[in-house]
């Protein structure tokens, strides 16, 4: 059923590969989260929404999507509009999106955390925003107060290996990259997904913190070794659960006041009677 009346929130979680199979948040046995609100579908200026859920964790509301928001028909810019355009409306101020991506560098391996500190953007989706009124600087896109949380959480859950700074290559999807372009960016960035943009700009767009934890799930083509899609698929049901209480037990951890810069880098445009609101 479509809602009129967007709830607020101060959080987002963008769910992705890693949260996937877990019904995040509904299966864990934590007291102190529960669901306040559930199959929420809204009517945007980009289309109908993908369903999200509202639930609170430590008295933080907070609203969650699977999968970014991405299914059939929708294509991948809209369905990004949709949803920045109602976490904007909900008040959003902080977001931590996760997924499962791929390796460039050759030193990491199938079950390492990267929680980058920039990205690289090969996609096509450049052009993806809301009204457009504002310059967005994208020094810092990944939010250092979220990022330095999801590390000291991650590192508290998790008895792997744990990067604590990398590059993020975006690229268009839906298939997986070549090795010929994995090679291409061998140097330049760390992981490959294909999700971190058009988000990181719709987030400064919108006033809010961006950052996120990635599980490297499967080798980029040529770096290592052939990757098998049955490992692929273990590593999506049996650590889903490990993935979700981490951003949990991160947004716990947050302090209620933001420490960054991340608002004070959306500037108004310069491009006045161009993008004004009528």
């Amino acid at each position: 059923m479509i809602k009129k009346i967007i709830p607020s929130a101060e959080f987002a979680i963008i769910g992705g590969s890693g949260t996937l199979s877990s019904n995040f948040p509904a299966n864990t046995t934590d007291e102190d989260v529960h669901i306040l609100a559930d199959n929420l579908i809204f009517d945007t200026p980009y289309g109908q929404s993908s369903e999200l859920r509202l639930f609170s964790v430590a008295a933080k509301k907070i609203l969650t999507c699977k999968m970014h928001g991405w299914r059939s028909g929708v294509s991948r810019a809209d369905a990004s509009r949709q949803l920045f355009w109602i976490f904007r409306e909900a008040g959003v101020k902080r977001i931590i999106s996760e997924g499962g991506v791929g390796t460039i560098n050759k030193l990491l391996d199938t079950r390492d955390f990267l929680i980058p500190d920039d990205y690289l953007d090969l996609s096509v989706r450049k052009d993806v925003g809301l009204e457009g009124k504002y310059l967005l600087v994208m020094r810092d896109a990944l939010c250092p107060q979220i990022r330095k949380a999801l590390i000291e959480t991650t590192k508290k859950f998790f008895k792997g290996r744990i990067f604590t700074r990398g590059t993020y290559a975006n690229t268009d999807g839906r298939h997986f990259e070549s090795p010929a372009e994995i090679a291409m960016l061998n140097g330049r960035a760390d992981i490959v997904g294909q999700s971190i943009c058009p988000e990181v700009y719709l987030a400064r767009e919108i006033g809010a913190c961006y950052a996120g934890l990635y599980y490297v799930v499967n080798y980029g083509e040529g770096i290592r070794k052939s990757w098998s899609h049955d490992e692929l698929e273990d590593i999506f049901y049996d650590d889903a659960p490990m993935i979700g209480n981490i951003i949990l037990n991160t947004i716990r951890s947050l302090p209620d006041k933001r420490s960054c810069e991340c608002l004070s880098l959306r500037k108004e445009t310069l491009l006045k009677g161009i993008y004004d609101e009528t």
